[in-house]
């Protein structure tokens, strides 16, 4: 009510008109106040408990005063303000009025939805609650956002977005059924699409544009660059080695990037972010020259050595052979860890297939350098058998450094089928060195050589027309061969022996003792031939055991032999 007085006893015409419209006002207000509708209010007392509040009605209402607070608990009016609240009911006999804040403010919010529907706008509300098949949002009265019109992308976890505020379109809105339904997908494919015609104006080959990590997965990252996502493959975040993108990013991060492919038709966009940077391999022929000494991460280990990052994307590869001098080692795990750092020496740089050769053991002193002025040719030493081979044995000589010891340098007569025959592993043996090659890392060694070689003296302990009692010894498509010494062997030709026509391949067997005169000797090429049949015919004229032991009675019958030998041959026509 209007707090001017006015005297209705006086007459009209000393009432001012504008104060006679003042009270009329009043007055029709006081007429126009309703039951169930929402009202005006002046707040003239707030007690401990209840809220006094003057609607310019004959009485006053009362509210509670927990409908003035806010989450809080703290009053949020003060005696004078102005509110809207709801009139429930005028008691007929006591004049008391129900009034209420909160009924008013629902009623209040209903209009206002109404007029955001009919003028298709949108409402702000906040997300309160996770409901089935949804959230509830509070935007002046409680509404319903389904799950898929949550996000552009189906949510997985939908408590995380309780406490949100967004705005939202109403899709659904029933004022009698008190049934509201909110979608937020709509509002962003709207700005989606606003945002999408725009990117494309400056979407293009090789420009660098901002964009916005939506996704993750094994093959790379999605980025949104404006209503436009592109893919930003694995192989094209980093010039370095990664094993999964969230290494180096995150779900929300905002990163520049390049257009490396763009096809209009699809509109798929392929984006890089290592090219934005220069290719370290650029100047690497400058930084990492051969022979330098570098230092790097070891990032990964495989059977044939280990790769160590020299800086994000160059690595350089030290191969198992070139990790230690040492040759007994056959894994490169037992020299270095992932993650280590080492120390290596650039032994070749190839640009066009982005690799480098590193060497640690270059960082050391060779051994096979010490070993050569330590065991210079001729020196004998002695080792253990570590390993036998189709082809010879190995001895240890020093940690790392093993000799060979060919079979053909096991004896100078005996013939060694296979090493195994003379040898076992862990055998000490007595050797000769032969050769150390420092280059090629070759230690040759020789047990035969420990002895002199009989053939420098077959000249002076043979002559021809000799005859000798041997054994076979080995037995060839061509003939037998027969020992004459240790270290000196003749072969028996099948056209000199006795049964050379006949089946002389199973006639001769090993061991088999054997009679046979000499008939040529070449001691440079390791050569003396014999004649079986010589010898039988000579045996023909005597005792065979005779003739040998005249033989090595004197060497004056020398010429007497060679002449009969001589004559022998003339007859056979040789």
């Amino acid at each position: 009510m209007s707090n001017q007085t006015i005297d209705l006893d006086a007459p009209l015409d000393q009432i001012e008109r504008d104060d006679f419209k003042s009270f009329f006002d009043d007055y029709l207000g006081n007429r126009s106040v309703r039951e169930q509708s929402v009202v005006k209010g002046t707040i003239i007392e707030i007690g401990n408990e209840m809220v006094t509040v003057d609607i310019g009605y004959k009485a006053e209402g009362v509210i509670n005063r927990r409908e003035f607070t806010n989450e809080a608990g703290e009053l949020t009016v003060k005696v004078g303000d102005s509110v809207d609240v709801y009139l429930d009911q005028m008691g007929e006999e006591d004049g008391l009025l129900e009034l209420s804040k909160e009924k008013a403010d629902l009623m209040k919010a209903w209009d206002e939805i109404s007029k955001a529907v009919e003028k298709d706008e949108t409402v702000r509300g906040a997300i309160i609650s996770r409901v089935k098949g949804g959230l509830a949002v509070d935007i002046g009265v409680k509404a319903f956002l389904p799950g898929s019109q949550v996000d552009l992308r189906p949510v997985k976890n939908l408590d995380r977005l309780i406490g949100e505020t967004h705005d939202f379109k109403i899709i659904k809105f029933n004022k009698k059924r008190g049934n509201i339904v909110l979608s937020r997908r709509v509002l962003l494919e709207r700005e989606r699409e606003e945002k999408k015609n725009e990117t494309l104006k400056s979407l293009k080959v090789g420009a660098i544009m901002m964009g916005t990590i939506k996704n993750i997965t094994d093959y790379g990252a999605f980025v949104d660059l404006g209503g436009i996502d592109g893919l930003l493959h694995i192989t094209d975040m980093s010039y370095g080695r990664i094993q999964h993108p969230s290494e180096i990013f995150e779900v929300g991060a905002q990163i520049e990037v390049k257009i490396l492919k763009f096809d209009e038709d699809s509109q798929r966009v392929s984006l890089g972010y290592k090219q934005i940077r220069p290719d370290p391999w650029e100047d690497a022929e400058y930084k990492y020259p051969v022979g330098a000494i570098v230092r790097g991460k070891v990032v990964s280990i495989v059977d044939y050595g280990a790769f160590v990052e020299l800086e994000d994307g160059i690595e350089g590869l030290v191969h198992i052979s070139e990790m230690t001098w040492n040759k007994r080692i056959k894994n490169p795990s037992k020299l270095v860890n992932q993650g280590d750092v080492v120390e290596a020496k650039v032994l070749g740089i190839d640009l066009d297939n982005k690799r480098i050769s590193l060497g640690m053991r270059q960082l050391e002193p060779n051994p096979w350098e010490l070993i050569a002025e330590k065991y210079p040719v001729g020196t004998i030493v002695r080792g253990r058998v570590r390993n036998i081979t189709d082809f010879g044995v190995f001895i240890g000589i020093e940690e790392g450094i093993d000799g060979l010891v060919h079979i053909s340098d096991m004896s100078w007569g005996q013939r060694v089928k296979h090493p195994s025959d003379k040898f076992q592993k862990g055998d000490e043996v007595e050797a000769r060195v032969l050769n150390i090659d420092v280059d090629n890392e070759r230690f040759s060694l020789g047990i035969k050589q420990l002895s002199e070689d009989p053939w420098l003296s077959v000249p002076s302990r043979y002559y021809l027309g000799q005859v000798i009692n041997g054994k076979v010894v080995h037995k060839a498509d061509f003939g037998v061969f027969v020992e004459l010494e240790d270290g000196v062997e003749g072969l028996v030709h099948h056209s000199e022996l006795s049964n050379g026509s006949g089946d002389w391949q199973t006639t001769y067997v090993d061991n088999q003792d054997i009679a046979a005169e000499i008939i040529n000797i070449d001691a440079h090429d390791r050569k003396v031939s014999l004649s079986e049949r010589s010898a039988a015919d000579r045996a023909k004229g005597g005792d065979i055991k005779e003739v040998l032991r005249k033989q090595g009675d004197s060497s004056a019958r020398l010429g007497d032999i060679m002449g009969d030998l001589s004559r022998r041959m003339r007859e056979r026509g040789e």
